[in-house]
């Protein structure tokens, strides 16, 4: 066990060289792998507009209607995610990744050779087929993608790679949709020049994908179930398995549904809501666009470089509000004969509101979207990693399908678009406040998360020293009422406390902590049985793998000095002997949340001042050989120091 968290703390400091996620773009496990998945996100969409536009505006084919076109060739890309997800996932499992991103790569080539005879030759069938196959070759990459990433990737690194990836991914779609647009609509060469384009595209990815590094297979004896229903069914069974990575991928699903909703919508948004032209709808694309891209990457400059699930809840609050706000903003607009040109909508104030809102949307759904997908792949199994994000695509493309449904049944009874955004904001607001009351975690680190950032500035050293994996006992001295708050926002995994069991009369604080399930402990004289319960519960927290965390002193202090440790952790190490990892609360006490020493904790809010500063330091973890309450006491006050 020792030997597990030197290494993953040797990760950690690994990953500490490098500044920020732009830095992963100089290294050749990341950058290739981003190039390349960059490059087969735009050439999807360059494809799938230039086709769109070319059978919309300048082919009249008789039953391919203008009207239908979108949804027929959105339908097959969508397709193959439902037969193939479960497929991909377990190739993606038995083989090595870097050799599946190769042949996806190489079956993209093949693709666009035959796409580039369909608009050579204006076969809209050919096109058609190529629909659906770049739908498979997107399928296969899906769980490679995210599963690349943990094995090349630390946890401190893994939140900076997914929002690189999204953001990415978001730029690719809206390069991809211009320059389908564009190209196409050159006069007698646009779909020769789509061809050619499609096709360099296809083989510029595939030779940045000969650079990515080996990422070796994670189940390479797994033997391939090809029946989609039941290995689908199968996979969804093993995504329950684990509750917090089911719910996240139900969350992620969710995320899809909601934005499948205002991007089907922009066209027509535009149009009948907005009252402009072309340029118009693709201004929205546009926005929208860069929201999600500068979402993604503000997560990991907002989670201090780990995995923050904290920032879901922030992000599902942010979608509801600046949603329900596009409605209102987006009423009464401008003369519904005209067509505006993007130079005229942009010089009417009461459309600056329309994008802001639009903007702040799609950031507020990158900040709720990365930390989810980083979660996922953290706390997968590894060897079942890709099959839990096939789970994850099959169940999105389930929502997508779910949204188009939805939003047409609404159209159709009635409902204009402002009000389908307006009861989609509404409608996240209580799917999200379901989500976080199933799973607690992502509702105690947001309340952890704006503590550490709005109550207390909160700096914290050795953080590395914290392990991403295996079980740990944390000791640390215990000076207010919210220093589990603040641990918990320290830690990059969730941590199960033993605390005083009157500190779960103390309202808000009292409900935060059952949340949380910390385990109450009350003095053997008071209560024997509660006495027991208390370590054998923090026992089987150590059998399950997971951090425990426990303030020796056994009360809060009242001088702000470090009081004697109680013998109460060796107790627990006899039952299970893990490393014990000192940690020290510095500049506390004498805080709103702390005692003082004529009076009580909680009185005068700002008798320190607003955003008073506080820290956090982390001592190397002792193993439970060497573990002796004097000698942890000592650590401790070594790091107050």
């Amino acid at each position: 066990m020792s030997d597990a968290i030197a290494q993953d703390t040797q990760s950690k400091a690994a990953g500490r060289e490098h500044p920020n996620q732009f830095a992963l773009l100089g290294q050749r496990r990341f950058a290739p792998f981003f190039w390349t998945q960059f490059s087969g996100a735009a050439n999807d969409n360059l494809f799938k507009f230039a086709f769109t536009v070319m059978v919309t505006y300048q082919l009249q084919v008789s039953w391919l209607p203008p009207a239908l076109a979108g949804l027929v060739i959105g339908a097959l890309f969508i397709l193959p995610f439902l037969l193939f997800s479960a497929t991909s996932g377990q190739l993606t499992d038995k083989y090595d990744k870097t050799f599946m991103i190769r042949l996806v790569k190489n079956l993209e080539v093949a693709i666009m050779l035959v796409a580039a005879y369909g608009f050579w030759t204006d076969n809209v069938v050919v096109l058609l087929a190529c629909v659906f196959l770049m739908g498979l070759h997107s399928t296969l990459f899906g769980p490679v993608k995210f599963a690349y990433l943990p094995q090349v990737l630390n946890e401190r690194e893994l939140t900076g790679g997914n929002g690189m990836v999204e953001m990415g991914t978001f730029v690719a779609i809206l390069l991809g949709n211009v320059a389908g647009g564009l190209i196409v609509a050159i006069p007698e060469v646009g779909r020769q020049d789509v061809a050619i384009a499609c096709v360099l595209l296809a083989i510029v990815g595939r030779a940045v994908a000969q650079m990515i590094p080996s990422a070796p297979a994670t189940d390479p004896g797994l033997k391939v179930n090809f029946n989609p229903v039941s290995e689908t069914w199968r996979n969804l069974k093993l995504a329950h398995g684990n509750v917090v990575v089911f719910r996240s991928l139900l969350g992620i699903s969710w995320m899809w549904f909601f934005g499948a909703v205002f991007l089907s919508q922009f066209p027509s948004f535009a149009k009948e809501v907005l009252h402009g032209n072309e340029q118009v709808a693709s201004m929205l694309l546009v926005v929208f666009s860069i929201g999600i891209g500068i979402g993604s990457l503000l997560c990991e400059i907002l989670s201090r470089r780990h995995v923050e699930i904290g920032l879901v809840p922030l992000g599902a609050i942010g979608m509801s509000v600046f949603a329900i706000d596009l409605y209102f903003a987006s009423r009464g607009l401008g003369d519904p004969g005209a067509s505006l040109t993007l130079s005229q909508f942009m010089g009417i104030a009461a459309h600056w509101r329309v994008l802001a809102d639009l903007a702040l949307l799609s950031l507020f759904a990158g900040l709720y979207s990365v930390p989810m997908y980083a979660l996922i792949q953290l706390r997968s199994v590894p060897t079942h990693r890709a099959r839990i994000i096939a789970a994850n695509n099959i169940l999105n493309a389930l929502f997508m399908i779910a949204s188009s449904i939805l939003a047409g049944i609404a159209l159709k009874i009635g409902m204009t678009i402002p009000q389908i955004f307006l009861a989609v904001g509404i409608a996240n607001a209580l799917v999200a406040a379901y989500i976080f009351l199933l799973v607690p975690e992502y509702l105690l680190r947001f309340v952890a998360w704006v503590s550490s950032r709005f109550i207390y500035r909160f700096d914290v050293k050795g953080d590395e020293n914290i392990p991403t994996q295996g079980a740990a006992i944390l000791v640390c001295n215990h000076v207010s009422f919210v220093d589990a708050v603040l641990l918990m926002a320290a830690s990059p995994r969730p941590i199960r406390f033993v605390m005083d069991h009157r500190i779960f009369k103390v309202p808000v604080l009292g409900w935060l902590f059952k949340l949380a399930k910390a385990i109450p402990i009350a003095p053997r004289a008071e209560d024997p049985a509660a006495y027991e319960a208390a370590f054998a519960a923090a026992a089987q927290v150590l059998r399950e793998g997971d951090l425990l965390a426990i303030f020796p002193e056994g009360a809060i202090t009242r001088d702000g000095t470090l009081q004697e440790f109680k013998g109460g952790i060796m107790k627990i190490l006899e039952q299970q002997p893990v490393p014990v990892i000192p940690m020290a609360l510095t500049n506390l006490w004498g805080s709103y949340f702390s005692r003082i020493e004529k009076g009580g904790a909680m009185v005068r809010p700002f008798r320190r001042g607003a955003f008073s500063r506080v820290g956090l330091n982390v001592g190397t973890p002792v193993p439970a050989a060497q573990v002796q309450p004097a000698l942890l006491r000592e650590r401790v006050a070594q790091l107050m120091a």
